[in-house]
């Protein structure tokens, strides 16, 4: 499972989340945002947007297992579908990060890790048993443990507009240390979530604009197209 090619146009793509039944749950960790799981369906590729978190994907097909870290996605691509695949993945807290395996070097790309004997896969100089969707936090505990995890708050303070006795310099330089992108592309992708989510909701695209925090529409379509790989009439149209 590799991230995709650059993304040209939609075609008759659709996004992950109208294309595949997808099963999430909270997860009991500080580390993560939430836990997910899937399975092929009969399409040939999906659009796989944009995302300011990086995620641990555990894949299995022709039973066979595999561990695929992802990294942060800057634009949307057109992802191949694996036939007769289940997946289940762990989206990572934005400040959630691995010191050993730098986040920066993941943007755009993503890592399967080398298998080892059995149901294990090599991490960190050490051999660890493939978690399942029922019990990843107890392995991400262990990372935790053995310092391979960890988070950096100083993020989460920056996020939410908190006080933070920090240079800008200091501040940009964690933020991409932990998430491998800059605050402002952090906020361009969320930006463009928000309007996804009320164009999905039937929200006008005129409204759209002004509630997303767009110069105007040709902006809001630069923007979709870039990072979800769709336009905002599009959108439109799916939602309907």
């Amino acid at each position: 499972m590799t991230n995709g090619q650059r993304f040209a146009g939609s075609g008759e793509m659709q996004r992950a989340e109208k294309l595949f039944l997808i099963e999430e749950r909270a997860a009991d960790s500080p580390f993560v945002d939430k836990v997910w799981r899937a399975r092929s369906v009969p399409s040939k590729a999906f659009i796989s947007v944009a995302a300011s978190h990086w995620e641990i994907v555990i894949w299995q097909q022709a039973g066979e297992t595999h561990v695929t870290i992802r990294g942060p996605e800057t634009k949307a691509t057109a992802m191949p579908i694996p036939v007769d695949a289940e997946f289940f993945g762990v989206q990572f807290r934005l400040g959630a990060f691995m010191p050993g395996l730098p986040v920066p070097t993941l943007v755009d790309r993503d890592l399967t890790l080398p298998s080892h004997i059995g149901n294990t896969f090599r991490l960190g100089g050490s051999v660890w048993e493939i978690p399942d969707y029922e019990n990843v936090e107890v392995f991400l505990g262990q990372l935790a443990r053995k310092g391979l995890l960890t988070f950096d708050p100083v993020v989460v303070e920056v996020l939410e507009d908190g006080a933070v006795d920090l240079s800008q310099r200091s501040i940009e330089r964690r933020v991409r240390r932990a998430t491998g992108l800059t605050l402002g592309a952090i906020k361009q992708i969320d930006r463009a979530y928000k309007a996804t989510s009320l164009l999905d909701a039937g929200a006008a695209i005129s409204d759209v604009v002004t509630e997303a925090g767009y110069a105007d529409q040709a902006h809001l379509t630069r923007s979709l197209k870039r990072f979800m790989g769709q336009t905002p009439g599009r959108i439109s149209k799916e939602a309907g």
